[in-house]
């Protein structure tokens, strides 16, 4: 018996179990959820219980009988209860000739009670100790939501132009130019709200090969890239007045591609319904010269006002059908390096819908074509006609199916998987990926799963790989 003796008293010794100082109270959470909690405050408070004689300290002269004393073994954490346990085994495998199940020894089981009660305790931190639930520890609970969980400022303050930004994420929180559902404001939320998951290196960029330049990308960890990815939060935009709002939105990109960069900051745009692009187009023109748009959508959106929803008003003549007519008009477009690719919908007056959107600059690739070429063929075919101009990717994400993003305000049937779109726009790597927009995302209509905020969080997370791929060239 005088190992166990010996165990139990240099356990406790190196425990530090001595007076304190001062008067310590049992914590409020030891108090609500008794042994099942171990507070920095709990462990001084049992020690001045020792010392003040209301628990009878184990000492070698009380031999074996202060080995049955519940405070001694409920004070013992995982490591010291199972060197403990451990020690008894050993001790008892060695008396095996007297004892012929040790087991069920009555020491070796308070041992191994210990133990069990140790490994379940709870240890929290002192009440005036914060260091568990800064920001940085990753929690999907806490801080700002953010998109990635980005570090966020406010960059439409001209005193922050200083500040660097290399990539911008900007929320753009406007739906009043749809016809049909409504919703998309709600999108930029919805979207970074899915996103908290987001972070590590997914397993297509963490497949090194001489081919896929994305291969160990990852726009979560800065210490894959150089570069200063910031959520800049959502423009406000007047729910009132399309025309003002849509100012709005321009001055805040504009605000954006003013910050110090390492080259220019590329902005990263969450709608919204898709008028948002125009403005998003503008801005970036301003910047880079005229854009190749590759323009991922289950409709042309080039449609001549006068088609669609021009009729009556000039105010009505801008939406989220006629942006791509209006940025062809303003010269923001590199005609004839133009795309659509997921096209399905119908087009209004056929014969002039189809001479007008070449007329505007753009070449189309249908759902359809995806089947007979694949998205490699595809992503190839793109890149032969824009070459090395500055590209401008916009994904309306009723380029997928209904099944995959039910939650948009135009859903055509026939759509594109999840899986397909990400294919195409990872094959798209190389290209020099200037600018970007995910939009459409009405969540009032999205399942409870959140599936079509879901997808848009891995086509942002997609333009981010893409983004820095053309900064790293």
């Amino acid at each position: 018996m005088k190992l166990i003796e010996f165990v139990c008293l240099a356990v406790l010794t190196t425990k530090g179990l001595s007076s304190p100082s001062a008067e310590v109270r049992e914590s409020l959470m030891d108090s609500l959820y008794g042994e099942l909690v171990a507070t920095p405050e709990s462990r001084h408070y049992q020690a001045q219980m020792m010392t003040q004689g209301e628990v009878r300290p184990p000492a070698a002269e009380n031999k074996i009988a202060s080995f049955d004393q519940r405070a001694v073994w409920d004070s013992l954490d995982a490591k010291d209860a199972v060197g403990l346990q451990q020690a008894l085994y050993r001790h008892f495998e060695s008396q095996k000739t007297s004892r012929e199940q040790p087991y069920n020894d009555h020491f070796y089981a308070k041992a191994h009670e210990s133990y069990m009660k140790a490994r379940g305790k709870v240890h929290l931190p002192a009440d005036d100790d914060t260091s568990d639930i800064f920001d940085e520890n990753g929690s999907l609970f806490g801080g700002i939501v953010t998109f990635g969980r980005f570090p966020h400022f406010n960059c439409f303050d001209k005193e922050s132009y200083n500040r660097d930004i290399d990539i911008a994420v900007v929320g753009a929180p406007f739906d009043t130019g749809v016809s049909y559902r409504p919703g998309a404001r709600f999108g930029p939320n919805s979207v970074r709200e899915a996103s908290k998951r987001l972070g590590g290196l997914s397993m297509d960029r963490g497949r090194l090969n001489k081919h896929n330049s994305l291969a160990g990308i990852n726009p979560y960890d800065t210490n894959s890239h150089n570069y200063s990815i910031i959520d800049c939060g959502d423009v406000p935009m007047t729910p009132f007045d399309n025309r003002i709002a849509l100012n709005q939105l321009y001055r805040g990109e504009r605000a954006i591609h003013k910050h110090s960069s390492k080259t220019k900051p590329r902005v990263v745009t969450i709608g919204g319904d898709h008028t948002v692009t125009l403005m998003a187009l503008r801005s970036a023109y301003e910047q880079y010269g005229q854009l190749s748009v590759i323009h991922f959508d289950s409709h042309i959106d080039t449609w001549d006002p006068k088609v669609l929803g021009g009729g009556l008003s000039s105010y009505m003549a801008l939406n989220h059908g006629t942006f791509l007519h209006y940025a062809a008009e303003q010269g923001y477009l590199n005609k004839g390096a133009c795309f659509h690719a997921g096209m399905r919908a119908p087009f209004i007056d056929a014969s002039y819908d189809r001479q007008h959107d070449a007329d505007c600059g753009f070449n189309i690739f249908t759902a359809r074509d995806l089947d007979r070429f694949g998205p490699v063929e595809i992503a190839r075919r793109i890149k032969q006609k824009v070459g090395s101009s500055p590209i401008y990717i916009s994904v309306d994400i009723d380029v997928l199916d209904p099944a995959n993003a039910p939650a948009t305000g135009t859903m055509e049937i026939g759509g594109w998987t999840s899986r397909e779109l990400l294919n195409v726009l990872d094959a798209l790597q190389g290209l020099d990926v200037v600018g970007a927009d995910v939009v459409e995302v009405s969540p009032p209509y999205d399942s409870h799963s959140e599936v079509t905020s879901l997808a848009a969080t891995a086509v942002i997370d997609s333009f981010l790989g893409l983004i820095i791929n053309s900064l790293n060239r």
